[in-house]
């Protein structure tokens, strides 16, 4: 999904809001996945979205956009106070 797409399905989401089409839950739900469906579809040249594990499949959640392992230890461990050192890093494929 490209930005323009996203963009497109989040103005959805909240004008059937808007229209009382659909309560707070709903359109939550409808913008998480709009997101969800960016961060693991993302493409942009040199980059990737990797996801944070922690010893789990699913890991803890943290999504981020990086040019490298490294680099998403860093944005991790920034936005969660974590040590990168202690920071696992998966791309999503």
């Amino acid at each position: 999904m490209d930005r323009i797409s996203a963009i497109r399905n989040v103005e959805d989401a909240l004008r059937a809001f808007e229209a009382g089409e659909a309560d707070l839950a709903e359109t939550e739900r409808r913008v998480n996945t709009v997101l969800r469906t960016f961060a693991t579809e993302f493409e942009a040249p040199g980059k990737r979205a990797y996801r944070a594990t922690d010893g789990t499949e699913r890991g803890d959640g943290t999504v981020v956009v990086a040019e490298s392992p490294a680099e998403a230890r860093e944005r991790v461990g920034a936005l969660t106070d974590r040590e990168p050192a202690d920071v696992d890093v998966v791309p999503i494929e």
